[in-house]
This record gives structure tokens, sequence and C-alpha cells, in this order.
């Protein structure tokens, strides 16, 4: 996932895996199953995600729990939108949608196009509703 290191990006696959809240020792535990790791590093990557505004640092007793503020999906969506703004201001958004489009899959290309359509149907209804027509439903 572009905008995080490797390390911030394991522990964010391993907080989105979970459905509870997990503390550092647990996070560590996970991690240092596959790779040599500190737990001061662990601490160190969860407070910096808290500090980016990616993950939530609960108090429970003596030990905080941590938990991803957004789904994989909503931040994978954040990411690609903000590489788009960056493209935009070299004037070549349209050029890098084009571009990352050309890469998707048959499958991908599928979810796109239902989405596009989704949100043209959702549009034209709106433009009715605003243009005073009342739809029958």
């Amino acid at each position: 996932m572009a905008g995080l290191g490797e390390l911030e990006r394991a522990v964010m696959d391993h907080l989105w895996s979970t459905s509870e809240p997990q503390t550092v020792r647990q996070v560590h535990e996970a991690l240092a199953a596959r790779r040599e790791l500190a737990y001061t590093t662990v601490m160190t990557v969860l407070q910096r995600l808290a500090k980016k505004h990616l993950v939530i640092q609960q108090r429970d007793d003596r030990a905080h729990r941590y938990l991803p503020v957004h789904q994989r999906e909503e931040l994978v969506a954040s990411l690609m939108v903000d590489a788009l703004q960056q493209a935009d201001k070299s004037g070549s958004r349209a050029a890098a949608l084009v571009h990352f489009v050309g890469q998707v899959g048959a499958d991908e290309a599928d979810a796109l196009r239902e989405a596009l359509a989704a949100l043209e149907a959702k549009e034209r209804s709106t433009g009715d509703n605003q243009s005073g027509t009342v739809r029958a439903g």
C-alpha cells in the first residue's frame, strides 16, 4: 500500500484481520512469528499510525489497545484519491486515471463498470428529484 512503510502495512494488515482492538503485545506476537522484531519497534509504529490518524489508541487499564480508524477498502480508496490529486497538480489527472484503468483485470474492470453505472443512476435520480419530478416508487 503506497503511503505506508512495509512494517506499517504489516501492522495495519494484522489490525484489519482481527475483530477486537489489539495491544502492542498482541500485535508484536503476531508479527514476531514471521520476522525478528523488537516490542518497542511495534510500539513506535503503532504510535506513528495513531499520529497519522490511521489507528485509534484506547486506554485499557495499564495497556493501550489499537484499532484501525478505517476499513482497508476505505484507506486504499483514500490513497487512490490522493494520488489522483497529485496527478491533478501537474495536469495529468485524466491520463493517470486512464493508465490505472488500463492496468486492471477483467473482474476489476467489471466492478468499475458496475460502480460507474450505479453512480450514473444515482445522479439521474438525484437530478430528477432536483428538477421537481416526483418518481413513482
